[in-house]
């Protein structure tokens, strides 16, 4: 049974939303104002929030402010009711991350109505994990279906590159978010005299191109493909508008790229104060889950240039401790690959 959280001071309005609620088989909590109305989110972690905007101690603006600070709470939706319709309110209150905005008098079934798809729609979306190009489509379909987001553009870009083919450079203007539908993409920084450092590689299911984005600036970074790479790219626009302008979008992006802020900082760590063995070992590692998720035993096709670059080590480093790997029966190099029978026993050396 879902559960739904009202929050509206009158008495007669509250006490006949929860009727109506509670007769279409919902479980129904109410609150007589906003601060209230917090406390109880808190508590029973609602599916759905109706809530009155104009409100005594902490009106509906307020409660919406503090439930997106709230990182147990900020997914869930809200529609707003009001006795008001000016377009300074609606706006206001889409822009805070509101779903939907309904004005009072009401008729039952259209805010039956809202609240069915509401709940729909954000159930959805909380499904929706990001990690293929299907998933990512209906992602972007679903969230572009409400009625604020319908000039979004359906068409998304496919793009093809070849290995070493540059998707974008350090100073460039960020034009796209890119997803990585095939293939391997490094980004990579390059010192004062030539030297590459890879900072992080994007397999399949990988967004990459945010942060450029989101911070409106230039890229400070540059990104190629390592082998024969098929990305999608989502226009700056409609990207900004997103994250921006609809919360649930903002919420599940911010999940999707959680994984990768915990990668870079493992990645930082090991860089910082692992051994040559440690550093080689977590490229190799980090190679072979971009090649193949969820297998122990990896083929992966890497230059040693990369692989010394993703290790922060020399390449004639590199070449000594693959050698070494090599003795050990971690690894066994080919004339193209590197494969490692047992993904197990390189993690080990991490620990």
């Amino acid at each position: 049974m879902k559960k739904i959280l009202v929050i509206e001071d009158n008495f007669e309005v509250r006490d006949n939303l929860c009727e109506i609620l509670e007769l279409s088989d919902y479980e129904v909590f109410a609150a007589e104002n906003g601060k209230k109305g917090v406390e109880m989110a808190k508590k029973h972690v609602p599916d759905l929030i109706v809530c009155d905007v104009m409100m005594p101690e902490l009106d509906g603006f307020g409660v919406l402010k503090i439930l997106n600070q709230n990182t147990k709470l900020n997914h869930i939706p809200l529609i707003f009711l009001t006795a008001k319709a000016e377009k300074t309110d609606f706006r206001k209150g889409m822009g805070l991350g509101a779903v939907d905005y309904i004005t009072k008098p009401f008729d039952d079934t259209e805010l039956l109505e809202a609240i069915e798809m509401r709940l729909k729609k954000s159930e959805k979306i909380s499904k929706i994990s990001g990690d293929t190009d299907e998933s990512v489509s209906s992602f972007f379909s679903e969230v572009k279906a409400q009625e604020q987001l319908e000039k979004i553009s359906l068409d998304r870009e496919l793009r093809h590159y070849k290995p070493k083919d540059l998707v974008f450079s350090e100073g460039q203007n960020a034009r796209w978010l890119y997803f990585v539908v095939s293939g391997q993409v490094k980004v990579y920084h390059t010192n004062e005299i030539g030297k590459e450092l890879i900072v992080q590689i994007f397999g399949e299911g990988s967004f990459f191109g945010y942060k450029a984005l989101i911070t409106n600036q230039q890229y400070t970074k540059s990104a190629a493909c390592l082998k024969d790479t098929t990305l999608r790219l989502i226009p700056k626009d409609d990207f900004s508008t997103l994250i921006n302008g609809n919360r649930d979008f903002s919420i599940q992006f911010i999940k999707m790229l959680s994984n990768r802020t915990e990668e870079a900082e493992t990645a930082i760590i090991e860089m910082a104060y692992g051994t040559v063995r440690q550093k080689v070992a977590h490229a190799l590692i980090t190679f072979a889950q971009k090649t193949a998720k969820g297998q122990d035993n990896v083929s992966i096709a890497v230059s040693r240039e990369d692989l010394a670059s993703l290790a922060g080590t020399a390449k004639e480093t590199l070449i000594r401790t693959l050698s070494d790997f090599k003795s050990e029966k971690l690894i066994s190099i080919g004339s193209k690959s590197i494969v490692i029978p047992d993904l197990n026993q390189l993690k080990a050396l991490l620990e």
